[in-house]
């Protein structure tokens, strides 16, 4: 092999470890520190509205470039990382403290004791979104014989945030009976991942370019 093939192959690994890396770290950001809410427009919004979309885009970006399949290797290693998260998350908050830590641990479960309901829900949504995502993105790209970026990043990523979010709130949720208060969280949650996701095109169209730039 030559060395600038080499190179070239090395480069792209290299920038595929790095998007892994921040795919994984957007996923855990908003695992652990989605429950705070700001004020934001006309909603209290979660802060993992800042990281999400952009885990959306990292699927396209890598199905564009190295093919559906390599992007589901990113979904099943960071859903192994959840759950080995949720586990370790179980076991800490199932030891006593230790006398020095005693005074924290008020704290320390109030902040990490997420109730199961919500951890499975999380879990559930990320599993079929993150996949309809890719699938929807591949599927267009095959029929628009891969013109039209813009069209399949964007299709694919509101259809699964919806499916993300709608799953996410009636596991969490729902409560016979209170339906429409679930959809009255789900619309606007939605609505504002989607505009996130629009916003962020251009850096879709950079991030591919990036990718296939191995030079």
């Amino acid at each position: 092999m030559q060395p600038t093939q080499s190179f070239a192959k090395s480069s792209r690994a290299h920038k595929l470890d790095l998007l892994l890396a921040i795919y994984i770290t957007c996923v855990v950001a908003a695992e652990l520190m989605g429950a705070k809410t700001f004020p934001f427009l006309w909603l209290n919004a979660s802060v993992a509205i800042f990281t999400l979309p952009i885990t959306f885009i990292i699927n396209d970006v890598v199905t564009e470039v190295e093919g559906r399949a390599r992007a589901l290797n990113f979904m099943r290693s960071t859903f192994v990382i959840l759950l080995l998260l949720a586990a370790f998350n179980v076991l800490a908050l199932s030891l006593p403290p230790s006398t020095r830590a005693a005074a924290f641990e008020p704290a320390y479960q109030e902040i990490f004791g997420k109730s199961l309901r919500i951890t499975l829900a999380s879990l559930a949504a990320f599993f079929v979104a993150e996949r309809l995502d890719i699938l929807i993105f591949s599927q267009i790209r095959a029929k628009l014989k891969n013109s039209g970026l813009w069209l399949r990043s964007n299709a694919s990523n509101i259809i699964s945030m919806f499916f993300d979010t709608v799953i996410f709130m009636f596991l969490a949720f729902f409560e016979p009976g209170h339906a429409a208060f679930v959809w009255s969280l789900v619309l606007p949650y939605w609505g504002l991942k989607c505009l996130f996701s629009m916003v962020e095109t251009p850096v879709t169209y950079l991030a591919v370019r990036w990718l296939k730039n191995t030079k």
